[in-house]
């Protein structure tokens, strides 16, 4: 190797033996690609049958290593072509592996960390400290003294409730006898007493309750105190963090194959930066790449290890770039490729299903967001930049696919968002279910709430919960020709519109119990394409011309 292979050579792998195989298959299985900030077009790397093969042999040796198993997280692969070109690959990983940024024979970090080593030491050993405390004030005796003292005070609370209702049940029995017999005093003189009786039992409740307040009330006080400097530490934690993350933003730059270097930070259009931006494997390999004279030829992601609860990865399997962390950063790191390597394109075009002056409705693909996110993604609207603003009369997730309604101007976009709200816009999907189902409800009610921490997952709360209510009607129970397994296909059109509604009513015991087809995040365990729900029709009042209009997507699958 010349001394600039061998400046790299630790993170330049040769192809593994599995993968010559498929050398000459240059099946395109995925893409990875963003907005390039320089040109406004979309560049895209694939991912190939070799990328994939590579990807494969990889994650033999994770499966041997038992430190690799403890953890889930992202991994990836970079097909690239060095001097006199030949094939190599490199890996990352995503995050730390092993408690540890940097590992033998993977691509390193983003570079910037050193300019900052001295504020990030010293913000982790705050925030070490800030989390010590935070423990101790969160496993404080005190409450588990408070909850044990409520527990006797509720009952014998309830003890004296249901005595005082057995007594209170009797003193109306006898009111009522005493009131069929004629009025004398001792008539009145026997009621007198019923009334003191009751009177007497306040005063008891009362005496209970001070009582137990009296022990109750300085524990509460000790607890409320805790929670206070609780709530400030957590503040405190999250301005560190920020101002850690903010450092760590402007210190560390990505290079692209044009040879342009920027901060993290002035890459994103929003200008913030979720946790963990740049520590992904899809920017590591590609800087890496770039500031090393390297070509890439094909890419891919995989996840490996345990799954998190609310992303339900599946390990082994194939993903695309993240859309928060990564997809924005991909047009600029991929800029400066020659055509040769990149699918460079415009964003491919929607489908029109109905247009005048005062609205727009087209079939959205399942992938695409309806409207731009917080981190610039690409979106429905983002497609339709040709047009004039448009105003989205209601949203579809964005791995639903089908019928959107878009509004040309304000007072169009308030006439059906007034609809929307009114329920008198009538929404029809189709879903295929994973499984089979024994029985078919006409209609599924059930509370939805959502947890704050585990936006945007969605589930069944009868206290919490806001009400929901979906049609449902089984239209055919059939084997899928993708894996040949049974699936149920049913209609459901949702009288109320909550987040996620259609998912979890598909998803819970007390729904239909079988989750929609693809739908990982409310529990599918099977492999899919894509998640199987699709807005086929829309049936909704003209705001200009008051005519009934009904718009249909052509369920594509």
């Amino acid at each position: 190797m010349s001394l600039y292979s061998e400046a790299i050579a630790h993170t330049l792998h040769p192809l593994p033996s599995c993968a010559k195989a498929s050398l000459a298959d240059a099946t395109v299985t995925g893409w990875y690609g963003g907005v390039c900030p320089r040109s406004g077009r979309w560049l895209c790397l694939p991912r190939t049958r070799l990328s994939e093969a590579i990807a494969h042999a990889l994650m033999q040796e994770l499966a041997a290593c038992e430190d690799c198993n403890r953890e889930g997280k992202m991994y990836g692969v970079l097909l690239v072509k060095a001097q006199a070109d030949e094939l190599y690959f490199l890996k990352a990983f995503s995050g730390l592996l092993n408690g540890s940024s940097t590992q033998e024979g993977w691509v390193p970090p983003i570079p910037g960390r050193d300019r900052i080593a001295a504020l990030e030491l010293e913000t982790l050993n705050a925030l070490q400290a800030i989390k010590q405390e935070l423990i101790q004030l969160e496993t404080l005796s005190v409450r588990q003294v408070y909850h044990a003292e409520k527990l006797k005070f509720d009952y014998e609370l309830k003890q004296l409730s249901d005595l005082h209702q057995n007594r209170k049940q009797a003193r109306d029995r006898t009111r009522q006898q005493l009131r069929q017999r004629p009025e004398d005093d001792t008539v009145a003189i026997a009621l007198q007493a019923l009334n003191h009786q009751s009177q007497q039992d306040g005063i008891e409740r009362r005496n209970l309750k001070a009582k137990w307040n009296a022990v109750l009330h300085p524990l509460q006080q000790e607890i409320d105190r805790a929670n206070a400097r609780i709530a400030e530490l957590k503040q405190q934690r999250k301005s560190l963090s920020r101002q850690l993350q903010a450092e760590f933003y402007t210190a560390h730059h990505l290079t692209n194959f044009a040879g342009d270097s920027q901060p993290l930070q002035a890459l994103m259009p929003s200008g913030f930066l979720p946790t963990g931006t740049g520590d992904c494997c899809a920017p590591k390999l590609l800087h890496y790449a770039a500031t090393h004279g390297l070509t890439p030829i094909a890419l891919a992601e995989f996840w490996w290890g345990p799954s998190p609860a609310r992303e339900h990865r599946v390990q082994g399997q194939f993903y695309e770039a993240c859309a928060e962390r990564c997809q924005p950063l991909m047009g600029f790191l991929l800029s400066g490729l020659s055509a040769q390597v990149l699918k460079t394109a415009a964003p491919e075009p929607l489908e029109i299903l109905y247009e005048d002056p005062w609205l727009l409705a087209v079939n959205k693909p399942s992938g695409l967001l309806s409207v731009p996110g917080r981190y610039g993604q690409d979106s429905a609207i983002a497609r339709l930049s040709t047009h004039s603003r448009l105003y989205p009369a209601h949203r579809l997730d964005q791995n639903t696919s089908g019928v959107l309604l878009l509004a040309k101007d304000a007072e169009t976009h308030r006439a059906l968002h007034q609809q929307f709200q009114q329920r008198q816009v009538q929404k029809v999907y189709e879903a295929l279910l994973s499984g089979r189902l024994a029985s078919v409800p006409d209609e599924i009610c059930l509370p939805l709430w959502g947890d704050p921490a585990e936006r945007p997952q969605q589930q069944v709360d009868w206290q919490r919960g806001k009400p929901s209510q979906t049609q449902v009607r089984l239209l055919r129970q059939e084997r899928c020709e993708f894996d040949g397994v049974w699936r149920s296909r049913v209609e459901l059109v949702p009288v109320t519109g909550r987040t996620h509604q259609l998912r979890v009513h598909a998803a819970d015991a007390a729904g239909l119990g079988t989750p929609i087809w693809g739908d990982r995040l409310y529990g599918c365990p099977a492999h899919a394409p894509r998640l199987h729900l699709h807005a086929h029709q829309m049936t909704v009042k003209h705001p200009q011309t008051y005519e009934t209009l009904t718009l249909k997507a052509p369920v594509p699958f």
